[in-house]
């Protein structure tokens, strides 16, 4: 018999987590699978959780939601104490699915009916020092532009899953001076960018392709760095992000790298997969193969 934690949100997001695991629950009950289940009371709750609760016995570590919650859980288990890690089964119900969408596993049934396989995939992590806060990172660690569409996105809440591509066109229009240096495995650039981004999945945004060749275990950072252009030509590359295109356009390079630090003339917010935390300067390494996920 296997055993599950099952982490649930019954408020955040998009509100849907409770009927998700009333969906669940007789797929896994279905394999003999035992379930404990908990119930986030605030923000971080799922991080506390998976940084302070006893593993013995468990097979898995499971939370119904998006690439938030997969956030919260890999800072918990890279801070254990004891060193102790439990496979992650991410069952889909967020906002933001980027993680999911890599795996082609958006049905949150067909992601039950993976984890009871018990069938483990390794991914890496990116080990961000963000001015001297470490932070862990599965998705993307972004600077710049992803940075102000994010914080602009929530605030436009109504427009549903088009606000990235609307506070998109509306960050591409404010035209904003970002000067940085960017470090590249001891290679440095000075230059005023759009921004840059270290992925290591495909998908971030909506459906966004932003890292097109990205690998979940591959031991690199897909590293996307867009140079300050004219508004005309942010717009005409925009629209190629959704098919991975982008990396073609002379304002765009693309590098596989394993470590990268970005230096920004002022001190501004960062986008770690897809939530407004830590500061730059920044350094960012590959940690290959740190964490299991049950797909």
């Amino acid at each position: 018999m296997s055993k599950y934690y099952l982490v649930v949100n019954p408020h955040g997001g998009v509100k849907k987590g409770l009927g998700i695991l009333e969906q669940v629950k007789p797929i896994f009950e279905g394999a003999d699978a035992e379930l404990t289940i908990l119930e986030t009371e605030y923000a971080g709750h799922a991080r506390n959780m998976a940084r302070t609760l006893d593993f013995d016995g468990y097979d898995g570590f499971c939370a119904i939601g998006g690439d938030g919650t997969m956030h919260e859980i890999i800072n918990g288990l890279m801070n254990r104490m004891d060193g102790q890690k439990l496979p992650i089964g991410l069952v889909t119900g967020g906002t933001g699915n980027s993680f999911m969408h890599d795996l082609d596993c958006l049905d949150p049934v067909m992601a039950v009916k993976r984890i009871i396989t018990n069938r483990k995939r390794p991914i890496d992590i990116s080990k961000v020092n963000a001015n001297g806060e470490t932070l862990y990172a599965f998705n993307i660690v972004g600077w710049g532009m992803p940075t102000e569409i994010n914080i602009l996105a929530e605030k436009m809440r109504w427009f549903g899953e088009q606000r990235y591509n609307v506070a998109s066109l509306i960050e591409i229009v404010a035209f904003r001076e970002r000067l940085a240096t960017l470090v590249i495995e001891g290679n440095r650039t000075v230059g005023d960018f759009g921004f840059i981004l270290g992925c290591n999945t495909i998908h971030t945004g909506k459906g966004m392709k932003m890292a097109p060749l990205a690998q979940l275990n591959d031991g690199y950072i897909d590293l996307i760095v867009v140079h300050k252009a004219s508004r005309w030509k942010l717009f005409k590359m925009f629209p190629k992000v959704f098919s991975g295109k982008h990396i073609a356009d002379p304002i765009v390079e693309y590098h596989q790298v394993r470590t990268f630090s970005v230096i920004p003339k002022e001190e501004n917010v960062l986008n770690i997969d897809g939530e407004m935390i830590g500061n730059t300067p920044i350094d960012v390494e590959v940690l290959p193969s740190a964490i299991d996920v049950l797909v």
